[in-house]
This record gives C-alpha cells, sequence and structure tokens, in this order.
C-alpha cells in the first residue's frame, strides 16, 4: 500500500492523552499549571450559592489567556474555538461555555482580573525573570470601538438640553389640559415624562464628563474614549502605558485617557515597586514623559531617571546645537549631564530596544490596535489580559525554550 490508512468515521480520531498529540512543553499546559498556583479567591467571592451551578473561574480565565496569547479577542470566535481546537477543549475540561457567558466573565471581574496581573508577575520573580537593573517606559495610543462620525460637542448637548426642556414644558401643558374639565377623559402617560426627565439626567452627564476630560467633543458611542495624538494623526482611543524589565517582561500596565505622557510615569515607577516588590534602579522613557517634578519624584524614589526634554533629544540627534542649563532646576542640569555622557546615552538607547519590540508583538501578533469593548474600565481589562498571556508566553519560552528568548 502507498498510503496510511484514512477513515475520518473511525471513533476514536485521537489519543487518550492530549499530551501524547500537543507535546508536554505545549503552551496550554503551561497556561493550566500556572493558573492553579493563582489566588482565585477574588473571583469565587463574586459569586453567590443560590442559583444555577456556573462554570469555574479557573476555566474561564484558562481559555481568555490562552486566547489572548493567539490573537483570539472576540468572545464569539473563542467560542468556535473551545469547540473545536484540542488546547481549548483541555483548558475547558471538555465543557463549552457559549459566547455570553465568556464575555460576561470578561467585564464582571475587571478588578480581579487587573490584580491578577501583579500575581503573574510575582510568579515570574520567581523563575527569575523581571530584572529590574533598568526599566523602560513608553505609551502607544489603542483606537476605542467607536465610530468617528458619531461624535457631539457641547454646543450641540446643549441645543439638546434645551429642546428636551421645551418638550417637558409642552407635556406638562398637555397634563394640565387634561386635569381640567375642558378635555375630560384625556389620558396622559406619565412614563413619557420619566423619559424626558432621564434624557435631560444623561445629556447633563455628558456635559460633565466633556468638562472633566477637557474635550471638544464626545463619542455617541464610546463616551470614555477621546481623540488622542499619535505618529500618524489622532486617534478616537485610549492611552495605554506600559513599563518593560530588562528582560522583556511587562512589570506595569495602565490604561487612561490621558492626552499627555507626562502624568503617567511616577504611577507606572510605583506600580513596579508594587507588583514587584523591589525599585528599579534605572528608569528611561521618552521626552513625551519628561517634567521637572518627574525627576524630582525619580530622586525622592532613589531611581537614577534617562528623560530627556525635547530640547535635549534634537541635541542627542545631532537636530540642534549644545543648549545652555542656565536656570534650569539641579535636577534638570544632573539629567541633562547624565544624557550628555557616553554611558548615559548608551543606557537611554536602552529604552527603545526593551519596550518597544513589546508593543509591537502586542499590536502586530495580538492585535492590540482596537480595543473590542467600550468604557475605561472594560477596555483596562482588555489591556490587562493582553499584558497576562504576553508575560504568560515569555514566562513559556524561557522556562521550554531558554535559547530563544533574548
Amino acid at each position: 500500500m502507498k498510503f496510511l490508512p484514512y477513515n475520518p468515521e473511525q471513533a476514536y480520531l485521537l489519543p487518550p492523552s492530549v499530551k501524547d498529540v500537543l507535546g508536554e512543553d505545549h503552551l496550554c499546559f503551561f497556561v493550566h499549571r500556572v493558573v492553579e498556583e493563582l489566588d482565585l479567591s477574588a473571583f469565587e467571592a463574586d459569586y453567590v450559592e443560590e442559583g444555577r451551578a456556573g462554570y469555574a473561574p479557573a476555566l474561564l480565565l484558562k481559555v481568555w489567556l490562552y486566547a489572548y496569547a493567539l490573537q483570539v479577542t472576540s468572545s464569539r470566535r473563542l467560542e468556535q474555538r473551545v469547540k473545536e481546537d484540542l488546547a481549548f477543549r483541555y483548558l475547558a475540561g471538555g465543557a463549552q461555555p457559549d459566547h455570553w457567558t465568556l464575555n460576561a466573565f470578561r467585564t464582571r471581574h475587571r478588578r480581579a482580573i487587573n490584580d491578577l496581573f501583579l500575581q503573574v508577575v510575582e510568579v515570574a520573580r520567581g523563575l527569575g525573570m523581571g530584572h529590574l537593573g533598568h526599566v523602560a517606559i513608553d505609551s502607544t495610543r489603542v483606537g476605542a470601538n467607536a465610530s468617528r462620525r458619531r461624535m457631539t460637542s457641547a454646543a450641540e448637548l446643549r441645543q439638546q438640553l434645551a429642546k428636551t426642556r421645551r418638550t417637558i414644558r409642552r407635556w406638562q401643558q398637555q397634563c394640565d389640559a387634561a386635569d381640567s374639565d375642558e378635555e375630560p377623559g384625556t389620558e396622559v402617560d406619565t412614563r413619557y415624562g420619566e423619559r424626558l426627565q432621564e434624557q435631560i439626567q444623561a445629556t447633563k452627564e455628558k456635559l460633565q464628563k466633556l468638562s472633566r476630560m477637557g474635550a471638544r467633543q464626545l463619542s455617541e458611542t464610546d463616551p470614555d474614549s477621546r481623540f488622542l495624538h499619535a505618529a500618524r494623526g489622532y486617534v478616537l482611543g485610549y492611552t495605554v502605558d506600559l513599563a518593560v524589565s530588562e528582560d522583556h517582561l511587562i512589570v506595569a500596565q495602565r490604561t487612561t485617557q490621558a492626552t499627555s505622557d507626562a502624568a503617567s510615569l511616577l504611577p507606572l515607577v510605583d506600580q513596579v515597586q508594587q507588583s514587584c516588590r523591589a525599585r528599579p534602579q534605572e528608569v528611561s522613557a521618552d521626552s513625551g514623559f519628561f517634567s521637572v517634578q518627574n525627576l524630582k519624584g525619580l530622586e525622592q524614589r532613589g531611581i537614577e531617571g534617562y528623560l530627556p526634554d525635547a530640547h535635549l533629544t534634537g541635541e542627542l540627534k545631532q537636530r540642534r546645537g549644545r543648549l545652555k542649563c542656565a536656570g534650569d532646576s539641579p535636577e534638570h542640569l544632573r539629567m541633562r549631564a547624565r544624557l550628555r555622557s557616553e554611558a548615559g546615552q548608551a543606557r537611554y538607547r536602552k529604552r527603545q530596544a526593551l519596550v518597544e519590540p513589546v508593543f509591537g508583538v502586542l499590536k502586530e501578533q495580538r492585535g492590540m490596535r482596537r480595543f473590542r469593548l467600550r468604557g475605561l474600565g472594560k477596555v483596562s481589562v482588555e489591556t490587562a489580559l493582553a499584558c497576562l498571556a504576553f508575560n504568560l508566553t515569555r514566562m513559556w519560552r524561557m522556562k521550554n525554550h531558554p535559547s530563544s528568548v533574548n
């Protein structure tokens, strides 16, 4: 015979052990082992004894982490993969949760998923990862699940508010007429007035949101998103900040509506200390994170900062001549002197080699160019899951394929 036996209708298409097919060092088994070591009490405490039994949080968490590692961020696609993909079937233990259950888990446990990021960093530190000699910080803009055409301005909201108030006055006049003897038998829909009051309250909340955000327009599909300046123009979305260690582990992450990066530096540094229980020795970031306040904050924390201002960036790129530092703060003078040295420039060049490849993987390989969910709280969960999956993949490669890890 020239061919091996072929019969799709045979009773057993797969051997009894999944490891015989996937191999013992497959990523899904590593995700399974790590999640089993984590404290999931925050997830379990969110359920009650009454009602129908639900899926175990460990099951749903494992399939979501493995899904984000494979660029599967849609709950409908994940539902299909759990039915068809052997690794997903193993992590689900043969169960088949639908997309409603999968998505509800992701949006319901926002705080617990963000707290889980700290646990995974701690596990990575236990494996010898997360070196804090030098931590690089950077940000990127990620598009929102919102239409650029469905925007409303403060003037339009005020016009809408005035129109609704006029409608209420007309409705109140109709109510007064119906209560009088002039039009007996006329019925008044009281629920209509309640809906109008709800519209007024919603419009007021949108105006307040615009004022807090300091923005000119508000998205109708995702009110928390805003227009942010990016390399290729303006993006309607959110700002994602990352802090990356010397061995390319994400040690801090956050999602904000910030239009500038300077206010994110010190909170990220503090988050690194919280997740790693140690302070980085050096921190580098581009000129967008520069401020004298940040330089002072780093020195107060005993951290050596490499944060060039815009003028020094141009000088280092040989676009401008050497600038004088007269009148600058002592922290600013020390930072400039540090970055003008050959050793300082070499340390600063590490920033690009550390953090930008991580953003490249998240955007190009994990599809993190546009969020699927809406609202700051929900997109923060998407960022946390993407960073968790990245770290787990990094840990898996270091453990099973150390020669492929730079």
